[in-house]
Order: C-alpha cells, then structure tokens, then sequence
C-alpha cells in the first residue's frame, strides 16, 4: 500500500520571495486560489509570482493538483459545471476572474500545449497553425503566411515543414507534431504559455527538441510547465513548485529547491523517497 505523506498546514508553505532580480517585472500572480469540484477541495489557496521571461516548473506525484491549478490559468474550469475557482489570478494588475472579463479574450493572452499532441488530424500543417488566427476573423493570406512562418520559427520547426505546409499535420512525428501545437498556440500571440506535461509521451530526442524550444521561447514568453520529470525541471526552469494534496509546499528558484530544499517534504520528493 502507498504510503500517505500528509503535510504540514498551509502556512508552513516556502515560498522564497528573495529573488535576486527584485526589480523583476511579474507576468502572472495568483492570489489565494482555491479549486472546488463540487464540495472537494482540489487546490488549496495557492499564491505563487510568475517573472516575465521565465521559465516556472510545478512538480509533485501524480493527483497532487498541478494540471487543475494550471486549468485556473486558461480559465479551463469554466467549461466544468461542478468546477469553481476563488481567488485572483492576474495579468499585468487586471484579474482574469473579475466579471468584465471575457474569457474568450482571456484566453488569446495564456497558450496551452497538452499533453498529448493534438494537432487537427484533418487539417494541413499551414492551416493547424492559423486556426486560431482565422477564429479571430484574420484572412489575410499575406498576413497569415507570415504568421506560419513566424510561428513555427518560433517553435523550431519551420526548417524541417517549410516545403511541405500542405501535408497533413498528422503524418508528422510525435516531436514534430508537438511543437506544431506550440506553434498553433504561439500564432494567437499570447503573453503566458502554459505547458502540461509536454513531452511525456516523446521519445529523448524529441524531448531534448522540445526542451530547447522551451529554453528560447522564455527568451519572449513567460511559461509555466507541469512535468513529472524531475531533471528535465531542473534542465529548463528559473523557479520550481512543489505540490502535493492540493497544497503548494514549496516555492523557489530551482537550484535551490533541488539542492537546499526547506520542507522535509520536498526534499523527500526530490530525493526520490516518494512519488
């Protein structure tokens, strides 16, 4: 039987505000979020501050809340009835749950790249990266060529697609498809990318694309990544989270988190005593 490591109470939470780029701007900050689905408490009071131009892991064994907390930041719960989220969650000082928001809008500011990838099977590689675009009314055909090729040069993959835009994007590889949905996710121009678990289900060479499509990304983006793989967390992030139930047990710069972590229960996490 597993064993069940219960936390300490919420305000034990280390959260290390000592960032040495003080005057760092914070993209996205969320402030006391809580998740219900019905009367069950999922996401315990969760306050972390997202840098721009940063790379943000959330680790934690399976079930502990990470993807239902990056669903908060998409406003992916609103399509859930028994879903309810309190709290803020803030972009540049404006709160995306404050009634004026139109969550549509919303979400042209937070990509999200899933994971699986999830490329339209039917739909060319040109056109899976605009279908967003074309939602927002742009039909162009000079401005969406341009946005194609932006998009996948920002994803890596313009090199090896660009003489064959009108194959189906399914016959790509699984790396290849992966960073397709990157693209398509960029072509909307948001301000946060969020990436849960996404390259999981790649083989090493296609992860090692992915992570350094990750790594020149934050050049521009501010992205927050769900992964399970501790090292690959340790290879592409500036700050980690720690979760488990629901709670957020540790917040730091990765380094430290790894090396000096100040929970017992991260540092057993990261040592590998549980999971």
């Amino acid at each position: 039987m597993a064993t069940v490591i219960t936390p300490k109470p919420e305000n034990s939470t280390v959260v290390d505000n000592q960032i040495k780029t003080s005057q760092k701007k914070y993209k996205m900050i969320t402030e006391n979020v809580n998740v219900y689905y019905g009367n069950y408490l999922a996401v315990k009071n969760i306050s972390i501050k997202f840098p721009e131009k940063s790379v943000t892991a959330l680790i934690g064994p399976s079930g502990c809340g990470k993807t239902t907390f990056l669903r908060c930041l998409n406003r992916m719960h609103d399509m859930t009835k028994s879903a309810r989220v309190e709290g803020k969650v803030m972009i540049d000082d404006i709160d995306l749950y404050d009634k004026s928001i139109d969550p549509i809008y919303h979400r042209r500011k937070v990509g999200m790249v899933f994971q699986k990838p999830n490329p339209f099977p039917t739909m060319s590689i040109y056109d899976n990266v605009i279908a967003g675009v074309r939602l927002n009314g742009v039909r162009d055909k000079k401005i969406l060529d341009e946005i194609v090729e932006d998009s996948l040069k920002m994803a890596y993959l313009w090199d090896e697609v660009k003489d064959e835009l009108k194959k189906p994007a399914i016959e790509l590889s699984g790396g290849q498809q992966q960073r397709l949905c990157i693209a398509r996710a960029l072509a909307i121009q948001p301000e946060v990318l969020l990436m849960d678990e996404p390259a999981s289900a790649l083989d090493p060479i296609a992860t090692q694309k992915i992570e350094e499509t990750i790594t020149e990304l934050k050049k521009d983006f501010c992205i927050i990544i769900i992964t399970h793989n501790m090292q690959q967390a340790v290879r592409v992030s500036d700050y980690t989270g720690f979760m488990y139930l629901g709670d957020l047990i540790e917040f730091r710069e990765t380094k430290k988190l790894f090396t000096d972590p100040k929970n017992e229960l991260t540092a057993k996490y990261v040592q590998g005593h549980f999971g």
